[in-house]
C-alpha cells in the first residue's frame, strides 16, 4: 500500500543511501528542453508501437552490454520491424540517438542537482542504477551531475538489467549499505520498483513525467511503491 507522501522526508532520515534511476526520474520532459529532436521511430519511418515493443521487450542484449556496436544494435530492431530500411536511414537514427540522449543528459536541471547534493549534506550515500544501452550514456561524463553519486551502476557496463536482483545488489555493494537502509526512486519503467521491493528497499515512485507521456501506466508501477510523489524536490519536503 502506497503511504502518505508527506512522511517520506522523516522516512530518509532513517536510512543510508538513496538509489535512483535515471531517465524519466532524473532527466526532465524532452519537450522542455528548447532543441527537440525526432524520435528514433520518425527517422525510421516505423510505427511507435512497433519501435517500442523493441525497445522494452526484444532488446536484453543491447541493454546487458552484449550488444555494444550502435550502428548493428539500431539496425537491428529496426530491421525486425522492416528489413527493407536501408543502412543510410539507419546510420542517420544511430547519430540521432546517441545525440539525443546526450542532450536529456545536458538538460538536467539545477534543480535536480540541488536535490541530490541536500541529501548528501544530509549524509546519505548515493547511488544510480540505470537499464541502457550504450548510445544512451554515451553523454554521461558530460552530465552535470555526474561528479554526485557514490555509485553509478549502468546496465550495458555490468551485464545486469533491472529488474534482476544482482544490478540493485551491485550498488549496494559499492554503497556498503543493506536493503533496509535504502530507498529506491525511479519511474518505475523496466518493472524497477517490484525488483527493489523484492529485495527490501523502500520504493518511491516519481510520477510527474510518466503522468505526461504515459498516464495509463501509473496505477499498475504504483502498486510496487511505498510512496509516490510527483517530482524530486518532493523527497525533501512536501
Amino acid at each position: 500500500m502506497t503511504q502518505t507522501a508527506s512522511r517520506l522526508p522523516s522516512v530518509l532520515l532513517t536510512k543510508q543511501a538513496v538509489l535512483f534511476d535515471l531517465f524519466h526520474t532524473l532527466t526532465p520532459l524532452e519537450s522542455s528542453w528548447g532543441d527537440r529532436r525526432p524520435m528514433t521511430h520518425e527517422l525510421l519511418r516505423v510505427s511507435k508501437q512497433a519501435w517500442h515493443e523493441q525497445l522494452l521487450v526484444h532488446s536484453r542484449d543491447r541493454l546487458a552490454g552484449e550488444k555494444t556496436d550502435a550502428f548493428a544494435i539500431i539496425a537491428g530492431m529496426a530491421r525486425a520491424i522492416d528489413p527493407t530500411i536501408p543502412d543510410a536511414v539507419i546510420r542517420t537514427a544511430t547519430e540521432n540517438r546517441t545525440a539525443r540522449f546526450a542532450a536529456a543528459l545536458a538538460n538536467i536541471t539545477p534543480e535536480t542537482r540541488h536535490v541530490i547534493q541536500t541529501l548528501r549534506q544530509c549524509g546519505l550515500r548515493i547511488g544510480l542504477i540505470s537499464n541502457a544501452d550504450v548510445m544512451e550514456v554515451a553523454g554521461w561524463a558530460q552530465c552535470p551531475i555526474a561528479d554526485l553519486f557514490d555509485a553509478t551502476v549502468f546496465s550495458c557496463h555490468v551485464g545486469w538489467v533491472k529488474p534482476e536482483a544482482e544490478i540493485y545488489q551491485l550498488c549496494l555493494k559499492q554503497l556498503n549499505v543493506s536493503p533496509a537502509a535504502s530507498i529506491f526512486v525511479g519511474d518505475g519503467g523496466s518493472n524497477e520498483l517490484a525488483g527493489a521491493k523484492t529485495l527490501g528497499l523502500t520504493t518511491v515512485m516519481i510520477a510527474g513525467i510518466i503522468r505526461e507521456l504515459w498516464p495509463e501506466k501509473i496505477a499498475e508501477r504504483a502498486t510496487h511503491a511505498d510512496f509516490q510523489i510527483e517530482h524530486l524536490p518532493e523527497l525533501l519536503h512536501q
